[in-house]
């Protein structure tokens, strides 16, 4: 009986323990469970996703991301990937309730060995996918009780709440798998450089090997333990009927080849450009938007035009600084060892691959002989191969010494010029001497400049560089310089006249002129380009020969409130000092400004608005931005029912009257047949354009279009210096201009400029302005209806001896002033 009442009590005991531990068990767990997160807002989810720039043939020019991640919805993710993912990382998922009681018993029994045998070996875990969800999503990273409760019960509720396709979805494209890459898609061009369906088995296996330790995993660095792992994976898909025998097998003795995708900029030569759209989406989206927003951005790149642009502007960059001369190495590193080691630490131009870095080892005769920089694997290791190349007394002749002692001294062998441990540019030749292969010295250029071309109606970019090098220098010199313009802003001047009742044929004095300043200023004495005068010419004339005396003249004639009113209304400055000195474009403006400005006057006077960008559309695929703003009603009509074809309604405002924009483009013809440009000449198609050269030649400009493509260039130092006597912008920046244009425009057929309706082609005397019947000083030239050329002789600005019949006129004067790109005196 003792026993019975013994056993009771002990019954008894343990029962009210069992009822206060449960009891604390469940309050545990409520409490644990009062605060946890809303499994709603998986349902909400919108990862950060990487936003993709394209050139406007849609190839990829750039993607910015904190995350690397391509969100792809679980219906394209190709079933042998899941499948992959499921052996790996959870094969009863489909199966379980969320939770794998088998695996957790088992992962537990290991986890108490590792304990009691005091071993340091890592917990192990046994958490499913849909518990990783939970974790990732919604709790941290903690190892602790806590945690775990909260995960299953999250877990649970998750599987209650959501379909197992969703929670592999959220799974697939949430896991991070190594080299920046978060979801499956992304490490699949990470790693592969190929899309999720062009995967072979291998190399699915060896993505699905990543969840578990996606560094100690890394290829280059555990290239032994990632073949293992894949092959785990390959072992674990047969045994689930995934794969067969044959495949898998097959698979494992494949070896692991990593085509690690380039992130830099993917089309050539598009840095500054790409830069520039990514100031432009910054400020419209802000930095959330640009780095997690996944935008698909449409860019109006042409990745062929801008090599072109490219290589027109190098060539015009290094002919002008190899003629004046070698300013001495990049520096000087130890070459008595292993001199490929320093020399990989020296950083290249990436965005110069013509270039290489080499070192001089040596002289053999007049020759240098060099040791080229040699490359880096994928884990940072300089590679063990190093490769000599010789540059010949040909290819260095022009590196005669820019300053100091040797200043100027013919180069008769190499080491007049280089000594052992420069550290030099140098490009490949294609040719040979001896063993060894042949290269030319380089050295970067000391002066920069910029190149923008602009569709002339529609204000779309097609392709810039703003320097010689991304590389070694962000700076944009199409867009952020601030350059004096010089004669290449005389075109605004000249159409502020022709608005306001000038006409092509007036007559003004191209004569010496004195301007008082102001008390305490003195007397301002502008000159043409070279000194000289040409006496009373017509307006074309003074636009054509860039006649600095005439501009001035005409600028104080009208006024210049009304030039600067029409700098204004072209965007070149936004408030122009109305001083007369700048209508020689003594004011600071861009390249992309002044293009856009010659653009409008391309368009026919309506305004263009540049743009780099098309179009852009958020994640979903909704267009959220487009540049082209234009109606068009009944551009989606279902089908065709006799209707008229729609019509674009182009809204845009009429910055110039259309005929003053016809009379000024022929008069900038007249600067490339006849004037400052005739180097463009020989392009053989309708273009006009202006020179443009500052004092002291500091800045060269040449900007030009026809009907479709407005071009503008820009040569000078990055801290304004004089580039030289005759560096102008006719001798400098138009040759950049026609060799740009020469291959842009290369197989299209010349397009005249259109004339308006309503105007009137009268011939006229070049030289008096006046109506003209025969001679060869016969021109053509346009005139608004009810204009014409003048019935007498007038000359604006001639000081009382103008009127009547021309007076006798110095016949040397047209050959005294000088046909340069005039400029800022």
């Amino acid at each position: 009986m003792i026993f019975v009442r013994f056993f009771g009590w002990v019954f008894s005991i343990a029962a009210l323990l069992f009822l206060v531990v449960a009891g604390g068990v469940a309050v545990y767990i409520h409490s644990l469970s009062t605060d946890l997160p809303d499994t709603n807002q998986l349902r909400n989810y919108q990862p950060p996703v990487v936003t993709r720039v394209h050139a406007a043939d849609g190839e990829l020019a750039s993607e910015y991301a904190h995350e690397r991640r391509l969100f792809l919805p679980i219906q394209m993710i190709p079933d042998r990937v899941k499948q992959a993912f499921i052996s790996a990382e959870d094969k009863g998922f489909y199966s379980h309730p969320g939770i794998d009681l088998l695996s957790l018993a088992g992962a537990a029994v290991k986890n108490l060995d590792t304990i009691v045998s005091g071993s340091n070996k890592r917990m192990v875990g046994a958490s499913t996918i849909t518990q990783q969800v939970a974790k990732v999503f919604l709790l941290t990273n903690e190892r602790t009780m806590d945690r775990k409760i909260r995960e299953a019960m999250l877990t649970l509720k998750i599987e209650q709440t959501y379909t197992k396709d969703q929670i592999l979805e959220l799974y697939l494209n949430e896991i991070y798998l190594g080299f920046r890459s978060y979801g499956v898609a992304a490490a699949s061009l990470a790693y592969f450089d190929k899309p999720l369906t062009d995967l072979k088995l291998e190399e699915v296996a060896f993505l699905a090997a990543l969840p578990k330790a996606p560094e100690n995993y890394n290829p280059y660095r555990n290239r032994q333990a990632a073949i293992e792992r894949r092959n785990y994976v390959l072992q674990q898909m047969m045994e689930n009927g995934y794969a067969t025998r044959e495949e898998g097998e097959a698979a494992m003795k494949a070896p692991l080849v990593i085509a690690e995708r380039n992130q830099s900029a993917k089309v050539f030569a598009s840095d500054y450009f790409v830069e520039e759209v990514r100031r432009s989406l910054l400020s419209m989206y802000g930095e959330k938007g640009l780095y997690e927003g996944g935008l698909s951005v449409r860019t109006t790149l042409d990745p062929k035009m801008q090599v072109v642009a490219r290589v027109a502007l190098q060539r015009a960059l290094l002919r002008y600084d190899e003629a004046h001369g070698w300013r001495g190495a990049k520096k000087q590193i130890d070459v008595s060892g292993d001199w490929g080691i320093p020399l990989a630490a020296e950083p290249a131009l990436y965005d110069v691959p013509e270039w290489n870095l080499a070192v001089v080892l040596g002289f053999e005769g007049d020759a240098a002989r060099i040791g080229l920089q040699p490359s880096k694997g994928p884990t940072g290791k300089v590679n063990d191969e190093r490769v000599e190349g010789i540059i010949p007394l040909d290819q260095l002749k022009w590196a005669k010494w820019e300053s100091g002692p040797k200043r100027g001294a013919p180069v008769k062998a190499a080491s007049d010029v280089l000594s052992v441990g420069d550290v030099i540019y140098v490009e490949k030749t294609g040719n040979a001497e001896g063993m060894l292969e042949a290269y030319r010295l380089r050295q970067f250029p000391g002066i920069s400049g910029a190149l923008v071309a602009m569709d002339s109606t529609t204000g779309r970019v097609r392709a810039l560089v703003g320097g010689f090098s991304f590389a070694e220098s962000e700076f944009n010199r199409a867009t952020q310089a601030m350059r004096q313009p010089g004669s290449s802003f005389k075109p605004f001047v000249y159409s502020a006249a022709l608005d306001n009742g000038y006409t092509p044929a007036s007559v003004i004095m191209d004569g010496p002129i004195e301007i008082d300043q102001g008390p305490g200023l003195g007397m301002w004495r502008p000159q043409n380009y070279g000194g000289g005068f040409g006496g009373p010419s017509t307006l074309r004339t003074g636009i054509e020969k860039s006649r600095n005396l005439m501009t001035v003249r005409l600028a104080q004639d009208m006024g210049m409130p009304l030039v600067a009113e029409y700098a204004k209304r072209f965007g070149i400055y936004d408030n122009m000092q109305p001083v007369l000195a700048m209508a020689l474009g003594a004011g600071e403006t861009t390249v992309m400004r002044l293009v856009n400005a010659y653009a409008i006057i391309a368009n026919g006077g309506r305004r263009v608005q540049p743009t780099l960008i098309d179009r852009v559309q958020d994640r979903f695929g909704r267009t959220i931005y487009r540049h082209d703003q234009r109606v068009c009603e009944g551009c989606n009509a279902g089908d065709w029912k006799g209707q008229d074809e729609p019509q674009l309604i182009d809204e845009r405002e009429q910055v110039l009257d259309p005929m003053t924009a016809y009379q000024i483009t022929s008069m900038m013809e007249g600067v490339v047949q006849r004037g400052t440009a005739t180097v463009i000449k020989s392009l053989n198609r309708p273009i006009a354009g202006k020179t443009g050269t500052t004092n002291d030649e500091k800045d060269a400009w040449f900007v030009g279009f026809t009907p479709e493509l407005t071009v503008g260039v820009f040569l000078g130092f990055d801290t304004p210096k004089p580039m030289g006597h005759g560096s102008t912008g006719g001798l400098m920046a138009a040759p950049v201009f026609r060799d740009f244009m020469a291959q842009a425009l290369a197989g299209q057929p010349p397009q005249e400029f259109k004339v308006p309706e309503g105007m009137v082609l009268i011939p006229i005397d070049r030289k008096t302005g006046m109506r003209a019947y025969e001679g060869e000083s016969a021109i053509i030239e346009a005139f608004k209806p009810g204009t014409g050329p003048s019935d007498i002789y007038s000359v604006i600005g001639g000081d009382g001896m103008a009127w009547g019949v021309p007076t006798e006129v110095n016949p040397e004067a047209d050959k005294a002033a000088v046909t340069g790109t005039g400029g800022l005196y």
